[in-house]
């Protein structure tokens, strides 16, 4: 990456951050269609596991609220998801990843912006968990499918929970992408300069849990992703 493409991708990061660490989600939504932009060999692992160092902060201040028992079932359901994401990402071109990423994108703003309300049952858990390990390996977003299930949860016990799942959720996408062979030294590489971009993050959303509503955040992210998504689309099309 060149040091204007760097920059933009930090900030992107960044800001992602500050949400994922608000919310529990959110990451890819933001970051993946300015990635996919600028530099799109970076995805999915580079964000996967940049995704890891918020999710890890969140569940260290979060740890008494998870809800193991969904977690857990949501857990199974992403094992083979993320399989399934890491054959798409080997077998698929740049291209074709930059329009899934769009489309992801897009599908979890209506999905979540719809209200739709499933009920956490075993199979709801199990079917969201795949569905996120599949999104998450392709593309770095899995967040609306978890977002989804567990909308009955607010505040520090959906980022625990959210947090809980995604860190666990993204060893499993990290192990299966580098067998597919996605996590090379040009990525590892970009993770080392991003790294202090997710803790910026993490920091400012404590900040900002107390003078921003979350409803408030999330909406504002779902219209940020849109504008990246239709972008991207843009880009990718003409």
């Amino acid at each position: 990456m060149s040091p204007g493409e760097l920059v933009v991708v930090g900030v992107a990061v960044a800001l992602a951050a500050m949400l994922q660490g608000s919310i529990g989600f959110g990451m890819g939504m933001i970051a993946a269609p300015v990635v996919a932009l600028v530099q799109p060999t970076l995805l999915p692992a580079t964000l996967v596991l940049l995704a890891a160092v918020v999710t890890t902060l969140t569940l260290v201040t979060d740890r008494q609220h998870v809800d193991l028992r969904g977690t857990g079932w949501a857990l199974t359901g992403r094992v083979p998801g993320s399989v399934a994401g890491a054959a798409v990402v080997a077998l698929a071109p740049d291209r074709v990843l930059a329009l899934l990423v769009a489309a992801v994108v897009l599908a979890g703003t209506v999905i979540t912006g719809l209200g739709w309300r499933p009920e956490p049952t075993k199979g709801a858990l199990l079917t969201a968990g795949a569905a996120s390990g599949l999104f998450g390996t392709a593309t770095s977003i899995g967040g609306p499918p978890m977002a989804l299930v567990w909308q009955g949860h607010h505040g520090a016990r959906l980022r625990g929970t959210m947090s809980a799942f995604f860190l666990v959720g993204s060893a499993v996408s990290v192990a299966t992408l580098a067998v597919a062979g996605a996590v090379d030294a040009e990525i590892m590489r970009a993770v080392l300069l991003l790294l202090p971009m997710p803790v910026v993050g993490f920091v400012l959303s404590r900040g900002l849990n107390r003078v921003l509503d979350p409803v408030r955040q999330r909406r504002v992210a779902i219209a940020v992703s849109v504008v990246g998504a239709v972008l991207l689309i843009g880009q990718q099309v003409l």
